[in-house]
């Protein structure tokens, strides 16, 4: 055996790096945020919301009136120190009851977001995993209840409500618009999920969770759902601008909240009686309406772009 010298086994010293690293690894989420952040009018929106939530939570606070508060020596009164938005033909400041319109319209939307996003989610979820006769049992109820005009569904919906639960001044409450939106909101969501979980159970991911034997409701809740997350968010936030315009609306034609509560969509149908005199009363309600709806909407498409896999790099 031919013996080697000692010399020859030296470590060998990597003098170069082989891989170099471009950009350190981020997640689905950061890079979402990233891309967001990417998009002024999206986070110009994002900014407004959070002005307008912290404006109707703690606004009403620093001021001297309640939304309820009368001075009748003081009614129809133009912008002014004390009364910086005015007062209505009762005498109650405005910007306090534009602040609590701000609470019940954000109410409503946030709500119906949360019924949409939770139970139109499960319905959709479980209609698309299970498939075949559950799948068109399901899918055939929701094509029902789509039969059906939706605001003529929210509409009848608040007439029952307010003979079963009348509310002060003969008004439906607000905890029934909560009901009645929920009731209604789910069905786009539902259809929507059940698109994507059908797409989605084909995939190799669940087929491989399937083929280890974890069970239905893992592979559905652990699996397909989450992969699903980004259009069901961009679903559920454009949800809450159209709440709060039904809402805005219901209370237009009478069958929103109960007086003294004041809401956007009531400011703008007690202002219509006294439009040609004062204007104002009508401006800053219908310019909160706006605004709060371009801002959802705009930080909806903004979070669509933001969200899709396609365009992550």
């Amino acid at each position: 055996m031919k013996d080697y010298p000692k010399e020859l086994f030296v470590p060998l010293v990597e003098k170069a790096t082989q891989v170099e690293i471009v950009r350190p690894s981020i997640t689905y989420g950061q890079d979402a945020w990233r891309r967001l952040k990417k998009n002024p009018v999206a986070m110009v929106s994002l900014v407004f919301i959070i002005i307008l939530i912290l404006f109707a939570l703690f606004g009403p606070y620093f001021s001297n009136y309640s939304y309820s508060d009368q001075d009748f020596d003081r009614r129809n009164q133009g912008p002014s120190q004390e009364h910086p938005l005015g007062t209505d033909s009762l005498g109650r400041d405005q910007l306090v009851r534009v602040m609590h319109g701000a609470r019940i319209s954000l109410s409503v939307g946030f709500v119906a977001a949360l019924t949409t996003f939770f139970f139109g989610v499960v319905y959709g979820g479980i209609s698309g995993f299970a498939g075949g006769k559950v799948d068109n049992i399901m899918m055939r109820i929701v094509d029902i209840l789509y039969s059906i005009p939706f605001l003529l569904w929210v509409i009848m919906l608040m007439v029952l409500f307010r003979e079963i639960f009348p509310a002060s001044g003969g008004g439906a409450g607000l905890y029934s618009i909560f009901l009645a939106l929920g009731l209604v909101f789910w069905l786009p969501m539902a259809r929507i999920v059940r698109g994507q979980i059908l797409s989605l159970k084909e995939q190799e991911f669940a087929l491989a969770a399937r083929t280890i034997g974890a069970p239905g409701w893992k592979i559905l809740f652990r699996h397909l759902i989450p992969n699903a997350m980004g259009q069901i968010i961009v679903t559920a936030t454009l949800s809450i601008p159209e709440a709060i315009f039904t809402e805005a609306f219901l209370s237009f034609i009478g069958l929103g909240v109960s007086a003294p509560r004041a809401s956007w969509g009531m400011l703008s149908s007690d202002a219509l009686t006294s439009l040609r005199s004062y204007p104002h009363l009508l401006l800053y309600p219908a310019l909160a309406i706006c605004l709060t709806l371009l801002a959802f909407n705009f930080l909806g498409d903004g979070l669509r772009d933001a969200l899709d896999p396609r365009m992550r790099k």
